[in-house]
């Protein structure tokens, strides 16, 4: 699901060649660069996100499942042998993502121990039975495999009724340990004063965004632009907060085997 988890959907359909343009503008969602300040609404969220993720790729080697893989944003980072993307079926999830198999939310259509790592990016607040989840993923890794999950702490319901939770740094990390995990880093993303600035770009997004593309640009360079430059200015002059932040980026371990 990371095409779309934690804002409305992006993802670039795995049936349709974009154009040069458009396929930088759908990078630029994802890996956003310093132009993605003018064009991505949730600049700071998918910055942060991807700074806080590539501290880990290097640790996800060998054979990779991306769970909820959506367009496969971060394979291009990922030192895999083979990468493996499995996303819920649905019809809309068949016809825009890049899923290599689909399950039904449930059993993951991988064998016991088949995978060295396990990403997870923006998925787990959709999943009603978490503790369910994360002794699947434990099922499919094999001993020593690692785990990179990224969950949301502060953002707003979306992709409605599917979003059940938020996590605490304490709770994730609990619920981790208790399905027989161990922790092995744990980070959070944009603890600054940019979060703030975040939040209320999330929020003219959903108030601002429809049909009209003409008018979602005015909103976008007339509004969310300008908060986005804001943003930097403050994250900047403001000392961190790391009660307050965006995301939790933590990778985890199964116990056993040599240490990946």
């Amino acid at each position: 699901m990371e095409a779309a988890a934690c804002e409305p959907g992006m993802a670039m359909s795995a049936f349709t060649k974009p154009s040069t343009a458009r396929a930088w503008k759908e990078r630029q969602q994802f890996v956003p660069g310093w132009p993605a300040i003018f064009i991505n609404p949730f600049f700071f969220a998918r910055r942060g996100l991807l700074q806080g993720l590539a501290e880990f790729f290097p640790r996800l080697k060998g054979e990779v499942l991306d769970v909820g893989c959506g367009s496969k944003p971060y394979a291009e980072f990922i030192p895999a042998t083979r990468y493996f993307g499995v996303e819920i079926d649905t019809p809309r999830t068949r016809a825009s993502f890049s899923a290599d198999a689909y399950y039904d939310g449930r059993t993951l259509p991988v064998g016991d121990a088949s995978f060295d790592a396990v990403l997870c990016s923006q998925v787990f607040e959709h999943v009603f039975t978490p503790e369910e989840f994360l002794r699947e993923i434990h099922r499919v890794l094999r001993p020593g495999g690692v785990l990179l999950l990224t969950v949301p702490f502060a953002w707003d319901e979306h992709e409605q009724p599917h979003d059940f939770a938020r996590y605490s740094s304490f709770g994730l990390c609990a619920l981790l340990e208790r399905a027989g995990f161990t922790i092995e880093a744990h980070r959070k993303s944009t603890a600054d004063s940019r979060a703030l600035f975040q939040l209320v770009n999330a929020y003219l997004y959903k108030v601002t965004h429809g049909r009209n593309r003409a008018l979602n640009w005015v909103a976008m360079l007339g509004l969310m632009a300008p908060v986005n430059v804001l943003g930097l200015v403050f994250g900047a002059l403001l000392p961190r907060n790391p009660d307050l932040y965006l995301d939790n980026i933590v990778l985890a371990r199964k116990p056993g085997g040599a240490p990946r």
